[in-house]
């Protein structure tokens, strides 16, 4: 039996769910931190409130290890100001009332895992970008700066911190997939505009397992969370077609039209990345889905 126990900060969604089950399955204790009532039964949620600078101290109890999932949707809604400064603050300042708290009180915490994303390379043309590379200087790229950055406060406290630049997870019921599936499910697939921009994708179940990975290794500093094949936003709609059996005729969606309906945001489908997943490999994670082709049959069957 393990008697780590871990804390997610973001548990309750979709991701810190699939994660919560996986660390149960593998003897750990887990706890969440939430706004609202915890509805798993199988762990114990800590209420906190981040604008108010308000957390239960009992969430830090027994804890070992902390995963930072925890920040508002960043394809949620259209960047206004406001809406930037959201998804900035709730990542930075959740982290932050977290190591308040540990200052304050004694703890037995020594290792902090966070999410970030590949955003923090932004829109990159076909250049494979590594964990070395310089961070964008758009909003995205200074999102995950300034994200990075306060999760690496953590190193004055002489916790270990590993982060994770997580690219598009593939889900059937969550995130881009469903998105970008629909469509196609109806006839009316077609790729957005050129079609050339690179997608840095990875199955779920690989998110869950990296982080899984990264507690039983112990790993530190920053990993890019992709699968070792990228593939670009067409052959990724021509891969999600074949497997829904539906015909692709149309012409690409025109770039114009897509950043009139979405302004800024629309890097986030216009916006070519290609992230290379070397460095998580030779650190001897083994990915269970390393193809868009094995990823797609798992989420849709053949």
């Amino acid at each position: 039996m393990n008697n780590k126990k871990i804390l997610l900060t973001g548990g309750s969604g979709g991701l810190g769910k699939q994660l919560t089950s996986l660390l149960l399955s593998k003897g750990y204790s887990v706890s969440i931190l939430s706004r609202g009532e915890g509805k798993d039964k199988r762990v114990q949620t800590y209420k906190w409130d981040v604008n108010k600078g308000i957390i239960d101290d009992a969430c830090i109890d027994g804890v070992d290890t902390i995963i930072h999932l925890a920040g508002a949707g960043i394809a949620d809604e259209r960047w206004t100001d406001e809406r930037k400064k959201i998804i900035i603050e709730s990542r930075t300042k959740s982290i932050a009332l977290v190591y308040d708290l540990l200052k304050r009180k004694s703890n037995k915490v020594r290792f902090v895992i966070s999410a970030s994303g590949i955003g923090y390379y932004s829109d990159r043309g076909d250049e494979l970008l590594t964990e070395e590379n310089p961070p964008a200087n758009d909003f995205l790229g200074q999102c995950c700066v300034l994200w990075e950055q306060a999760v690496d406060e953590g190193e004055k406290l002489g916790l270990r911190i590993a982060k994770f630049r997580t690219g598009v997870v593939l889900d059937k019921h969550a995130g881009a997939l469903p998105k970008l599936s629909a469509p196609v499910k109806f006839g009316f697939g077609a790729a957005l505009g050129s079609g050339r921009q690179w997608v840095p994708w990875i199955h779920w179940q690989d998110v869950a397992g990296m982080y899984l990975y990264a507690i039983e290794q112990e790993l530190g500093g920053a990993y890019n969370m992709v699968a070792p094949n990228p593939v670009t936003n067409k052959q990724l709609t021509q891969h999600v077609a074949r497997h829904l059996k539906r015909p692709l005729w149309l012409p690409n969606v025109p770039a114009f039209g897509l950043k009139l309906a979405l302004g800024e945001m629309s890097t986030l489908v216009l916006g070519s990345t290609k992230v290379a997943a070397d460095k998580i490999e030779q650190a001897g994670y083994i990915f269970k889905f390393d193809s868009i082709d094995k990823a797609l049959t798992d989420i849709y069957g053949r």
